[in-house]
Order: C-alpha cells, then structure tokens, then sequence
C-alpha cells in the first residue's frame, strides 16, 4: 500500500526502486502501473460526475 502511496503521489521509479529495496525495475513498474489504470478509471468517473451536473440541456448540444 506505501509504495502504491509513494506512486500515486509523483514517486519516480528510481524513488521507489530505492523504498522497496529493488536493483531492478519490474517491481517497481508495477506500482507505476496499478496506479495510472486507476486515475484512468477516476478520471472516466469524473468526466461522467461532470456531463451529469451540466445537465441534460448542456448534453444535448
């Protein structure tokens, strides 16, 4: 969970390569990962919460 914080919070790969304790890059990567598919899936939630607050007149053009 800290190290998908750390990610999630601008951490770089090297940053959290050195907080987990890894030479290598695959561990780490997946924290990057997990990360951006969930910002993706917020920013999804978000541009929906927006065009439901706009309206239906502002949804129809």
């Amino acid at each position: 969970m800290g190290n998908t914080l750390a990610a999630a919070n601008g951490a770089s790969l090297k940053e959290l390569m050195a907080r987990m304790g890894h030479s290598s890059t695959r561990a780490a990567l997946i924290y990057l990962h997990a990360t951006r598919d969930r910002d993706h899936v917020i920013a999804q939630a978000l541009g929906h919460a927006f065009t439901d607050a706009r309206g239906p007149e502002a949804q129809n053009g």
